[in-house]
């Protein structure tokens, strides 16, 4: 989600940085700040929401000769978007931007605090430029205190490090988030989380590999593996094409997309996780008192995520709960009781008919929630309380990972209402927060299983129609499928509850009409078996999603045997979102931008 940019060398160093990061904005952020080091003094710039900004800051900020630098787009993830919390974090002499996740920052925070360091903001980053400074005061060399403080950190992380300790020198280290190296002919040396930001700027580049760090100065580059060995500088060259860099090597952002669902996961549960409970601290426990209903209202995607929610909510936290399409809300004269917790989910926060739903159900009185991916949203500022879902920018209009975060915000808050209200015991409450612990390993892509679905898709282009059919929280999720398709590759697609077939729907049924069959072993199996027999029966072509075999099925796609139904929700969800998207790919669709859509909906 965020975005690093680096640099050594001779020339005007602010507008370097400011240029990496203005070619990283599609990553989406809410901050942006830089910090220059030149003749041992560090000039810091910060400010919240666009670059333009962080331009008028330092509209008076000129270099010349030689500098070191590092510049950082935020997203906020831990910590509100506020200038204290946007990166680059200082310390006394030090200063770093980080992306990603340091797990135990919060352990090695009380650390240091016992040790007398004042924090100034509420992210996981700060500890990094600490915890780099208390070694500082025994190792031998900056270096030696850079890996000392990389030794203690826990989780992912791409990381730069400048300091007066070493003032013509930047540290870098990447585990697990993107980090590229750059040089060029003109003896200058530089660092993005992404091609983009260095296109133009170098000519060759090392993509680093989890476990690398180093040191780099004008004069020389050191490279490190995992293992502390020297590693060999091997250089390629650097493609001069921007949208390629911003796409990351993946053939669509939807592709990409995709993937980084673990990595925005992980992002979405940060610091939201207990041993025995779920903290949302951007809520105030008021919020619920006298709250005997939770209405929730959204649009396409969103309203699927609704859908499943109200599965979750009724299972877990014993609150009635309704689902509204917030379309046919605003004109159907809705009745509305002050003992009900308005629920408003969108990607955007901008989406039309949700927004005005919104405008009602304030107006009538009712407590409200948003639950939204872009802070500072006109539903943000609207709702009385928010939470953001933290899944970065998403440029597919065919919406992916922010239907995963969302999905995940929904159950944690299940859980959380739930402890509240004491409907589920402490030890269940554990169990299925262990569960979300799994969800970003869950959704990371199988390469074997995507070049399946790659193969597969050629079978399916031809027929007259699709059935995506699941029972419970699958059947939202055959929904989601259905939707996916229809958005991307124009055929026509239906999502059912699995036992409503034989109500009507079997009619269709016959060998150019594909059924997508969702078997989760924990919820339902042999209801939802049952149903695609008859199917199968009537000689539908089936293709069975399931870590069970079907012998039935004319297809099958094989998940892992998961412990909770929850965990194989998660994992067919990657399914869907592959099989849809290879199927429009070898249609020759546009993937990323299909026919009549767009990203954001704010007309009726």
């Amino acid at each position: 989600m965020c975005g690093i940019v680096g640099y050594i060398g001779n020339k005007p160093i602010k507008e370097i940085l400011i240029d990496g990061l203005r070619e990283l904005e599609y990553r989406g952020y809410d901050s942006a700040g830089i910090a220059v080091l030149q003749n041992h003094q560090f000039s810091l710039f910060k400010a919240i929401g666009k670059l333009i900004n962080l331009e008028e800051k330092t509209k008076n900020f000129e270099t010349t000769g030689f500098s070191v630098g590092i510049g950082h787009t935020r997203w906020a993830t831990h910590g509100k978007p506020t200038e204290l919390n946007a990166h680059p974090h200082v310390g006394e002499n030090s200063c770093v931007v980080h992306n990603g996740i340091i797990e135990n920052y919060q352990e090695l925070k009380n650390m240091l605090i016992q040790q007398g360091v004042k924090f100034l903001s509420q992210t996981d980053t700060e500890v990094i430029v600490h915890l780099f400074e208390y070694h500082l005061r025994t190792a031998a060399t900056p270096f030696d205190a850079f890996t000392q403080t990389l030794k203690k950190l826990k989780g992912s992380y791409a990381i730069l490090l400048v300091s007066a300790s070493a003032d013509e020198t930047i540290f870098f280290a990447k585990n697990g988030s993107p980090m590229i190296l750059g040089r060029n002919g003109e003896g200058e040396t530089l660092f993005g989380s992404s091609d983009a930001a260095l296109i133009g700027k170098c000519h060759e580049v090392i993509y680093l590999e989890d476990g690398q760090y180093g040191v780099a100065t004008a004069q020389t580059i050191a490279l490190y593996d995992q293992f502390n060995h020297a590693v060999e500088l091997r250089f390629i060259p650097l493609s001069e094409n921007k949208l390629s860099a911003q796409k990351e090597g993946f053939r669509f952002f939807m592709e990409k997309e995709v993937y980084e669902q673990s990595r925005v996961i992980s992002d979405t549960l940060m610091g939201r996780l207990g041993d025995e409970r779920i903290y949302f601290e951007e809520l105030d426990a008021t919020l619920f008192e006298g709250i005997n209903e939770i209405k929730l209202c959204a649009c396409g995607t969103s309203y699927h995520a609704a859908m499943v929610a109200s599965y979750l909510f009724e299972r877990h936290s014993k609150i009635r709960t309704s689902v509204e399409i917030a379309s046919e809300f605003r004109y159907r004269e809705p009745f509305l009781t002050h003992d009900t917790l308005f629920v408003v989910i969108s990607q955007s926060g901008e989406t039309a008919d949700t927004l005005e739903s919104l405008k009602m159900a304030k107006k009538a009185g009712l407590k409200t929630l948003v639950i939204c991916n872009v802070d500072n949203s006109s539903m943000v500022r609207l709702a009385d309380a928010s939470i953001l879902t933290r899944a970065g920018i998403e440029k597919g209009v065919a919406s992916t990972k922010a239907f995963a975060t969302q999905v995940s915000v929904l159950w944690m808050l299940s859980l959380m209402l739930a402890g509240m209200r004491k409907t589920l015991e402490t030890t269940e409450i554990k169990r299925q927060i262990h569960l979300l612990r799994t969800l970003p390993a869950t959704v990371k892509v199988d390469e074997a299983l995507h070049e399946q679905l790659r193969r597969l898709s050629k079978r399916y282009l031809n027929g007259h129609g699709f059935f995506f059919i699941g029972r419970d929280v699958f059947f939202p999720l055959a929904l989601e499928g259905a939707l996916k398709l229809k958005e991307i590759s124009y055929l026509h697609a239906e999502g059912y509850p699995s036992g409503e077939m034989k109500h009507g729907p079997i009619a269709l049924a016959d060998p150019g009409l594909y059924t997508i069959a969702l078997l989760p072993q924990h919820k339902l199996y042999d209801k939802t078996k049952s149903n695609v027999e008859e199917l199968s029966a009537r000689d539908s072509t089936i293709c069975s999603i399931s870590p069970l075999d079907f012998n039935k099925a004319d297809d099958h796609i094989r998940t892992k045997l998961s412990e909770d139904y929850m965990v194989e929700f998660f994992e067919m969800m990657v399914v869907l979102q592959l099989f849809s998207m290879e199927i429009a790919i070898r249609l020759g669709n546009d993937i990323d931008m299909p026919r009549n859509l767009a990203k954001s909906v704010t007309v009726e």
